[in-house]
């Protein structure tokens, strides 16, 4: 896996690293030297699986080409949501099978009660938040929809609450939505904190982590597969690729499974209670239902966190922001004219059929992606997974079927589309919601 240098490693511009918890940087690979499990990216799947790993017994090895959390786990919006985007449960049963339905919608609905279950036994210093996740409809259209599958949801052990008028008002802070869903178990994190916390959890478990370290080349020699990097190579029985939306030609089968898109925030410094006092006085999160979503929080501090979809510019950096700026303000006019002092973005990975993806292309060799905007709380499900595969545990007991590589149609075209595509859908968005 190569660094990609270009999209601010070093999170300048990123409010989550300059409030996250102290991390000392991880040494780079420099030896030969033999592990059982091989894990490419420290991020929160491949951190997942360490610790897991770790915990059972396992020599394990994590490698990654900037250091730990500096790829999307450390670059998103940090809100926990359970339940899965996109697919109606109807339609997640014709993709997945019944049996796999069932597990799989098990493990989405409580990927949030465990996540926060997992930060309280290893008492990581994440600013962890279980409010509640508000999601907002943008126009009557998607208010019939999301009522409809809340209905449905809720028989599968959802617990989603109906909220509208006054109520939806005042939970979000904004006249601009007339009704949305709460989901309780839903909530926030400082994700860069979160991915110290897990890394630091998994090395006192035993685990090793080698940063500035990226994957050159991966081989298969007799029944070990042998992992090199520029200065170091590891011989290992296993090896997870968690490499999510930073996938690329180390094995270039995984990278064209993905569309790697680019959300981006903005955040203010704390703000006086007169200009934020009356936004989320729950405390929820809070994301709304357009194409082009909108998904925002209140720190603690009076500070506004606000998200949304961006794109790469010429220079392949975060692009997008002054849009994003107009949005929040439209949303909550009290925000007009704040200073948003922090700007930054990251790569996430979308899938074909907006599920994640479990591979197991060769012997000893596994890979978990694609949470389509909902890796807080799914990557750590896929990392579990992963070590589980890994310790023996048949494919037919993991949430996620075990399915083929297979490209994303179109995936040239589409990527070069994009901004032509956001641009449409915003308009659409724009249309519905008059």
């Amino acid at each position: 896996m190569q660094p990609d240098f270009s999209i601010d490693p070093e999170h300048r511009n990123s409010l989550w690293a300059q409030t996250a918890s102290a991390f000392n940087p991880s040494p780079i690979l420099e030896d030969e030297i033999k592990a059982d499990v091989v894990v490419v990216g420290a991020g929160f799947t491949g951190l997942r699986a360490a610790l897991h790993l770790a915990e059972s017994g396992s020599n394990v090895v994590v490698v990654d080409a900037l250091d730990v959390g500096l790829g999307a786990s450390g670059r998103n919006g940090g809100q926990v949501n359970p339940m899965l985007p996109f697919n109606t449960p109807a339609q997640i049963n014709k993709l997945v099978g019944p049996k796999f339905f069932e597990s799989l919608t098990e493990a989405s609905l409580n990927s949030a009660d465990s996540l926060f279950d997992l930060i309280r036994t290893h008492n990581i210093d994440c600013k962890p938040r279980q409010n509640g996740w508000l999601r907002v409809d943008h126009c009557s259209k998607a208010r019939k929809v999301s009522q409809k599958n809340a209905q449905i949801w809720n028989q599968l052990g959802a617990d989603m609450q109906p909220v509208d008028g006054d109520e939806v008002k005042r939970l979000s802070g904004s006249n601009v939505y007339q009704s949305g869903v709460v989901v309780p178990k839903g909530g926030s994190v400082q994700p860069l904190s979160l991915a110290r916390g897990l890394a630091k959890a998994a090395l006192a478990a035993g685990a090793r982590i080698y940063s500035r370290s990226p994957v050159s080349g991966l081989k298969r020699n007799g029944t070990k597969w042998e992992v090199t990097t520029a200065a170091g190579k590891i011989t290992t029985d296993w090896v997870i690729l968690a490499t999510n939306g930073y996938s690329d030609s180390l094995f270039p089968k995984l990278e064209r499974s993905i569309l790697p898109l680019v959300p981006i925030q903005i955040a203010t410094a704390p703000l006086h209670e007169s200009q934020i006092g009356e936004i989320l006085p729950e405390g929820n999160t809070i994301s709304d239902t357009r194409r082009i979503i909108m998904y925002a929080r209140k720190e603690q501090d009076n500070r506004m966190v606000f998200g949304g979809h961006g794109h790469l510019d010429k220079k392949n950096a975060p692009a997008g922001f002054d849009w994003l700026i107009n949005d929040a303000q439209r949303i909550f006019p009290q925000l007009k004219n704040v200073d948003w002092c922090y700007r930054w973005g990251g790569r996430i990975a979308v899938t074909e059929d907006r599920l994640p993806h479990f591979h197991e292309p060769k012997p000893g060799l596994i890979a978990g992606l694609g949470y389509n905007g909902r890796g807080v709380a799914m990557s750590h499900v896929m990392g579990k997974a992963l070590a589980q595969r890994v310790l023996g545990a048949n494919p037919d007991s993991l949430p996620f079927p075990t399915t083929s590589i297979k490209a994303v149609s179109f995936r040239s075209i589409q990527l070069m589309g994009e901004s032509t595509a956001i641009k449409i859908m915003r308009f659409m968005d724009k249309l519905e919601s008059s």
